[in-house]
């Protein structure tokens, strides 16, 4: 018989939670005088950080938020989102992020399917709020969020603007000890079919995800994120807590800056004046400051970015590298809180050449602390580490969404078999490097072979005449589906070019035969989600 190990408890030991309001208190404690700043409109110190936040608990209770409520924000990147990350968590209230790129009426299904209480809102967006007013359910309290403060005239009852209502707020708020276990952020997938998935993460899972957060990118090396660096998130707060870097930051005490909206020439000015060392954003992000007319006279070399949202080209990659921008990718979903994996290199890879520094930073990367991972054919058995077998990525760690929100069929779908389903196909080599090769969705399937779409875009992309790609399969009644490249230009390229381009990978064994589409349309701009991914359902739709 085995020995009961159950740990005994002495009757007045306390099992401390892991709990968001530690990570505030971590940052306050080792950098009470570091700096938060927003924009060119203020700029703080953490110790005034927990002040607000204090502030900002009182003034929602003065509201009529409770423990259970939950709280919607429509903001850009601000130092009010990130006092909502922790003030509405820590009062027991769960923070709904609200895409404020959605279109209104998924806005609105996402509003009174999170059942939110209480909303604060941008004055930007107030014109949306006040169209569908008379059709959101469950929220009757609206706050006013503007740089400018005062005016409050509205079509909403008002309860107030943001700054006033933290002036007559205290000082202190009583904060209560909750379960680790107590949800805290809720949010919405945007996929591009059916309706927005709400996913949901408890303060024990967002703690979690910041330790593995820090451990990974901590240390020496290329890529790091230590105490001395600033931060500046380029992926929106909405979008599964700006990547969760942001309670990284917080933790290390940082210096932390939130640009706003996104406008190129804002965000160059606040990389350069607030020496800006470490962000992250999706490639379009990084495509659009490397050709902006005021990036070509400023220094990026230093710089460090994490690119994810979706594959990191490597002609982008050169691009980066070229400029000096320590540049890598790193993997994880909105079901994942998100991170899974970052492409930071070895030490002897990164002696390595340029062409081979590129190669392995636009790869999936390698899992980060507390992560497993599995490649898997269709009966969930595993498909060997050679780089070349594929099959779907499935995953387990503490901070991976339990569900979607009242969902239950569909959080069965993404759970079954006891791994969550990525949806990705991808290879892992013998050194453990993960590269996705493709959505199953949008895998390709002709001539009884599987083309990898983000192969083939990689490829057309080496064309220096190439800004921008997306290859997708339309049905065939011969093969089944045929791939279609749409190609943006950024100087003289034609269909013969492109089709050449891979064919000659095709005679060099780099891609089939099958692999070279029948056509390459030229377009102007690729169709996109709200998100800033490809939308390769619409690109198919008008393709047919």
């Amino acid at each position: 018989m085995s020995k009961d190990l159950t740990i005994d408890r002495t009757p007045e030991a306390v099992e401390s939670p892991l709990l968001i309001h530690g990570i505030l208190e971590s940052g306050v404690r080792s950098a009470p005088e570091q700096e938060i700043v927003y924009a060119d409109q203020r700029r703080y110190s953490y110790r005034e950080l927990e002040r607000r936040v204090h502030r900002l608990a009182g003034a929602l209770a003065a509201c009529g938020v409770k423990p259970g409520d939950t709280v919607a924000v429509m903001d850009w990147d601000s130092h009010r989102y990130l006092e909502a990350f922790f003030a509405i968590p820590m009062m027991g209230a769960v923070l709904h992020t609200v895409n404020v790129r959605l279109s209104p009426e998924q806005i609105l299904y996402t509003l009174n399917h999170a059942e939110d209480d209480v909303i604060l809102v941008n004055r930007e967006f107030l014109p949306v709020l006040e169209e569908l007013k008379d059709r959101i359910e469950t929220a009757k309290t609206f706050i006013l969020l503007d740089d400018e403060g005062g005016n409050l005239d509205s079509k909403l009852d008002l309860a107030g603007e943001y700054e006033a209502l933290l002036q007559k707020a205290p000082d202190q708020y009583d904060f209560p000890l909750l379960d680790e276990n107590t949800r805290a952020t809720t949010f919405y997938t945007t996929g591009t079919t059916g309706l927005p998935k709400g996913v949901y993460f408890s303060h024990r899972q967002l703690v979690l995800h910041t330790f593995a957060g820090r451990a990974a990118l901590s240390g020496s090396g290329h890529g790091r994120f230590n105490q001395d660096d600033v931060y500046m998130p380029i992926t929106p707060m909405f979008h599964v807590h700006a990547w969760g870097v942001p309670y990284v930051a917080t933790l290390l005490g940082v210096k932390q800056v939130y640009p706003g909206r996104y406008v190129p020439e804002t965000l160059l000015k606040l990389l350069l004046t607030e020496k800006v060392t470490f962000s992250h954003c999706v490639p379009t992000i990084i495509q659009m400051l490397l050709q902006a007319e005021a990036a070509k006279s400023i220094d990026l070399s230093g710089w460090k970015v994490i690119i994810g949202g979706s594959a990191l080209p490597k002609p982008l990659a050169k691009a980066a590298l070229a400029r000096g921008i320590d540049i890598y990718a790193g993997y994880g979903m909105s079901e994942t809180c998100p991170l899974i994996s970052v492409a930071l290199l070895t030490p002897e890879l990164e002696k390595a050449d340029a062409e081979t520094q590129a190669d392995y930073r636009s790869r999936t990367g390698r899992p980060v602390p507390m992560v497993q991972w599995r490649i898997v054919d269709t009966d969930m058995n595993d498909v060997p580490h050679d780089g070349k077998s594929q099959g779907e990525l499935v995953l387990r760690a503490p901070w991976l969404t339990q569900g979607y929100l009242k969902d239950e069929d569909n959080s069965r779908e993404l759970w079954r078999g006891g791994w969550m389903h990525t949806g990705d196909i991808g290879v892992i080599d013998g050194d453990g490097w993960l590269k996705i090769t493709d959505r199953i969705k949008d895998v390709i399937k002709t001539g009884g072979e599987w083309v990898s779409s983000l192969d083939l875009e990689g490829l057309i992309l080496q064309h220096d005449a190439v800004a921008e790609c997306a290859v997708v399969g339309v049905p065939d009644e011969k093969w089944g589906e045929r791939p279609v490249a749409l190609v943006v230009k950024s100087g003289e390229v034609d269909e013969d070019a492109i089709k050449t381009l891979l064919s000659g990978y095709a005679d060099d064994g780099v891609i089939s035969r099958y692999g070279v589409p029948d056509r390459v349309v030229f377009v102007d701009e690729l169709p996109r989600t709200s998100v800033g991914k490809l939308d390769k359902k619409k690109m198919r739709a008008e393709l047919v």
